[in-house]
């Protein structure tokens, strides 16, 4: 047997061992990791093992920084010893998986940017901020901060040899999304999802580059992979990307990447006063504000000593539950530690259902999912998204304010209807 084909043998039996391992357990796991080296159904074990494959003259590396920061890569290759990689090699294929990628405005330049100079860059997600697709004039339907997560996905891809449509399903997870609106000028459609809408768009580049916009990430997990022939959709995705490629790039930055700066500076290096800021082009205004600032300066410390501060009533303290549970509350809320908060809200609905049903609880379990619908007459539809909304709200490495709000949001449906 040789070497490759013993290697791919061996990823596609302990891919395959790993998923039958979750499939045959008590039950399923749900969670959706798109992660390279999980073997769970949602994870992405298989898709990225055989990048070595689609690729074989290429260095398959990981990239863990912004688009705009990188400049070169030490690199362990997956067959060699480290090697120096450059990050403006032409030859370069960059991919990001991952729900959500929100680029902020220099890193979707930074994206553009690498296309540009000719390498290839290939993304797919559910949800791709608008900051990205605005400039390639596109408009994805919107989706709210829970996942579609219907129990079957259809997906279909345009063969680049023969140019005939394929079509390939799966009983898991949908978590796809579509173009409502497109540029056909200079938009080529490869793929679409079961009612006919686009979901797969290229974009070609003079400078030899092309970019590559895919909106259903399942179609990427060990789960759609290793059901039937599916290998083949993954197979005919990444046939459009260069095989002459020298470097794979496989990103970990937008799996955990919200926007906004990675380090949280301004990286324009311009505040309201600093150096190629507006106001700084402005002297007589500038020089005015500066004035402005001194003169309330002096005020203050003239009336401070002239007047003693007035001293404020302090209440005291109320010994009052709910009183302690919204100061809590506010508390992680202006800390932004929404996942705590999270946390601590999924914590005090499983402390009421036991107390006031008497049911033992457990997000996964399909039974506690009946029982607390027969007993609180509660919809089971809402309560089944309830349920599974804030069981992945613990698995996400962090939670946004509108994933917070929308947790609240169907808890004071829950309490006020039950």
């Amino acid at each position: 047997m040789k070497p490759i084909i013993r290697y791919r043998f061996l990823t596609w039996l302990v891919a395959l061992t790993g998923l039958l391992a979750g499939c045959n357990s008590k039950r399923l796991n749900k969670r959706v990791t798109l992660w390279r080296s999980d073997k769970i159904p949602y994870g992405t074990y298989v898709a990225y093992e055989n990048l070595s494959h689609m690729f074989p003259e290429a260095t398959v590396i990981i990239n863990k920084n912004s688009p705009d920061r990188y400049k070169s890569y030490t690199v362990k290759n997956l067959k060699e010893d480290n090697v120096e990689v450059s990050a403006e090699d032409s030859k370069t294929t960059y991919i990001i998986i991952a729900t959500d990628i929100i680029p902020d405005e220099n890193e979707a330049a930074a994206l553009l940017g690498m296309v540009s100079r000719g390498q290839h860059v290939f993304i797919s997600g559910l949800r791709i901020h608008e900051t990205l697709l605005d400039s390639l004039h596109l408009k994805t339907a919107y989706y709210s901060s829970s996942f579609n997560t219907e129990d079957s996905l259809t997906v279909s891809v345009i063969n680049p040899g023969t140019r005939d449509s394929l079509s390939y399903t799966y009983p898991g997870k949908a978590l796809d999304n579509y173009f409502v609106s497109i540029d056909s000028a200079f938009t080529t459609v490869l793929g679409k999802d079961k009612f006919g809408r686009p979901n797969f768009v290229q974009f070609n580049y003079e400078g030899g580059g092309s970019l590559y916009i895919h909106l259903a990430p399942a179609a990427f997990t060990n789960f759609f992979l290793l059901h039937k022939n599916n290998k083949a959709y993954y197979d005919n995705v990444f046939s459009y990307l260069p095989k002459n490629s020298e470097v794979v790039r496989w990103d970990d930055y937008f799996r955990y990447h919200k926007g906004g700066s990675s380090d949280g500076s301004n990286k324009n290096g311009k505040g309201l006063f600093g150096a190629g800021s507006w106001l700084s082009k402005q002297p007589a205004l500038a020089q005015a504000m500066w004035l402005l600032l001194l003169l309330m300066l002096i005020i203050y410390l003239f009336e401070s000593k002239r007047k003693q501060r007035a001293i404020p009533v302090i209440q005291p303290l109320k010994n009052a539950s709910v009183d302690f549970v919204k100061t809590i509350g506010r508390l992680y809320f202006q800390r932004r530690d929404n996942k705590n908060l999270a946390y601590k809200m999924a914590a005090h609905f499983q402390d009421y259902v036991r107390s006031r049903y008497g049911i033992r609880t457990s997000f996964t379990d399909p039974e506690f999912e009946k029982r607390l619908a027969w007993k609180t007459g509660y919809d089971a539809g809402q309560l089944k998204d309830l349920l599974y909304f804030m069981n992945m709200l613990q698995d996400e490495p962090s939670v946004t304010d509108e994933g917070l709000l929308e947790l609240n949001r169907k808890l004071e449906h829950f309490y006020k209807h039950v």
